[in-house]
């Protein structure tokens, strides 16, 4: 077996958590189906962007897994995309299978030979994909957040469910033994009552893209089909940066689409998937969340009321990286990428970098198609992640406190604010 094989021990991190019954990932009674389980994983990308080149490589570390196809609306991406499938095959001493580059996702889609799909693309285009890969039968990688909308996220779960897809959301922390560790002595009452929750995300989305000034659609961009199902707004090359392969020039910034709220959640929802996503972990708020979301003002951040009294507050707190920090009435624990500290030294974790690294979360979506069982974070979760951090943004953009029922996912009688649950697509598309 290879090294990023999977191991369960090594995936769970530590006896601590093995024998304290920690709910990694819990089962939502998924359904088997008749689909085989080959030794080899066929995978085809859809969005080969800066993010899907760390996927790829990944992906590839792991045994028995093919890269068959990729599907982006840039063409010079698709290039870039089969010559790193073909570098990895050969630094691996395999031989590459054929490939196949499409621009539109649907005959990716159509492909029988691809068994799941990868999908890397910008965020209004998640769930629409996603849920065409369900009525496909292929499996599927979500990059986060899981989606654009709250609305979305409800019916991507049905698509899930009722296609007996194993889905799993690129939350990985949540693959991280630091992480882990944390949500566990939380969970367990080892901080005694928790107060208070401090998460350090960053920023909610600007306001309309429009201000950056129009340029030139560059060749072999298929600006129409990047755009989808959003309203036209004019190609600027910061929302889908350019690259070159003679020379070689890679993206020199991550996509700003992200940053606005026509194309993104900002960092909200682009660290919040991930922050977030922890403190609710810690809480056992997953498929709950708060009662109540209260906008920032100027003596008080951005707050969660929790059912229990418990708030989480959005704010920077201590060094400033992005991070969780649990306060209860016994001490505190604060984690982020490569850390972790406690105000109680029996909770303390050792240093080793083996504590600090969430490789196993793209074995465990491997293993997982294999085994035809849940993920570590399965779309239920992904979905109840996403929701708490576009709600954090429709109360930002409202400028006022809102009520929010967990359960059925709406603001109650508040009209107003349930039309930011969704939008109307457009250019023709329909969700499903």
């Amino acid at each position: 077996m290879s090294k990023h094989s999977f191991s369960r021990r090594k995936f769970l991190g530590t006896s601590l958590l093995t024998g304290a019954g920690l709910s990694l990932a819990p089962q939502f009674g998924f359904a088997q189906t008749s689909k085989p389980n080959p030794q080899t994983i066929r995978l085809g990308f859809i969005g080969v962007g800066r993010q899907a080149m760390g996927l790829l490589n990944r992906m590839m570390s792991i045994e028995g897994v093919d890269v068959l196809a990729a599907a982006d609306v840039y063409e010079i991406k698709r290039r870039r995309f089969e010559q790193r499938v073909q570098k990895v095959y050969a630094d691996q001493k395999r031989t590459a299978p054929p490939f196949n580059l499409y621009e539109d996702y649907q005959e990716l889609l159509a492909n029988p030979n691809i068994d799941a799909v990868v999908i890397a693309t910008p965020d209004h285009w998640h769930a629409k994909i996603a849920i065409d890969a369900c009525k496909a039968k292929k499996d599927i990688y979500l990059e986060k957040p899981l989606t654009f909308t709250v609305f979305e996220g409800q019916e991507l779960i049905k698509a899930v469910r009722e296609n007996a897809i194993v889905l799993a959301v690129g939350s990985m922390q949540r693959s991280a033994v630091n992480f882990q560790t944390a949500a566990h002595h939380v969970q367990k009452g080892r901080l005694g009552k928790i107060k208070q929750v401090l998460v350090h995300v960053g920023d909610n989305p600007h306001p309309k893209p429009f201000d950056l000034t129009p340029e030139a659609i560059p060749s072999g961009l298929n600006w129409e089909k990047w755009l989808g199902p959003i309203q036209e707004i004019p190609y600027h090359p910061n929302l889908n940066p350019p690259i070159s392969l003679n020379p070689e020039e890679n993206e020199k910034l991550w996509a700003a689409w992200r940053w606005f709220e026509e194309t993104g959640g900002g960092l909200m929802t682009d660290w919040g998937a991930h922050m977030i996503d922890v403190a609710q972990w810690g809480l056992g708020m997953d498929r709950n969340g708060p009662v109540k979301v209260i906008p920032a003002t100027e003596g008080k951040p951005l707050t969660y009321q929790y059912s229990d009294g418990i708030e989480m507050l959005i704010t920077s707190f201590d060094e400033g990286r992005q991070g969780v920090k649990f306060m209860g009435e016994k001490g505190w624990i604060k984690v982020s990428r490569g850390n972790y500290d406690t105000s109680i030294p029996e909770l303390a974790l050792d240093k080793s970098s083996d504590n600090f690294s969430f490789n196993q979360h793209h074995v465990d979506f491997i293993e997982s198609i294999r085994r035809r069982k849940d993920p570590i974070v399965p779309v239920e979760i992904g979905h109840s992640t996403c929701t708490v951090c576009t709600i954090g943004n429709i109360a930002k953009k409202l400028g006022r406190p809102l009520d929010w029922d967990p359960i059925n996912q709406n603001f109650g009688k508040d009209y107003e604010a349930n039309t930011h649950l969704h939008y109307t697509y457009q250019n023709n598309i329909a969700l499903t």
